[in-house]
């Protein structure tokens, strides 16, 4: 099993459970989890609607996309440690990592 923390806009910290093996990325997991993603682009890294702050685990992740990378330049509230969820696949990488969703720029 996979086991990682999503802290959420309110500040509540919710530990999350997946079997390894799924061929899904963190942000169809965490809307499947109730998290307000509106992932307007379907995954591409064209909207941003899924940032978020990598707390614990950043150096494990896999390197960035170019895309994911463009799109991060142009976010007025991003941190040296933002990803786009869409862009992480689900991995034993995620084991024990620690996330913390950021308000959307979407509208």
């Amino acid at each position: 099993m996979i086991l990682f923390e999503v802290e959420d806009l309110q500040g509540e910290k919710r530990t999350i459970e997946i079997p390894e093996g799924i061929n899904l990325n963190l942000m169809e997991v965490l809307k499947a989890s109730d998290y307000p993603i509106a992932a307007t682009c379907g995954g591409l890294a064209l909207c941003a609607t899924c940032h978020l702050e990598v707390v614990k685990g950043f150096d494990e992740l896999p390197a960035f996309t170019e895309p994911e990378l463009d799109m991060i330049d142009t976010l007025p509230n991003a941190t040296s440690t933002s990803r786009l969820a869409c862009q992480i696949k689900l991995s034993e990488q995620l084991n024990g990592a620690s996330f913390k969703l950021m308000e959307s720029n979407e509208g």
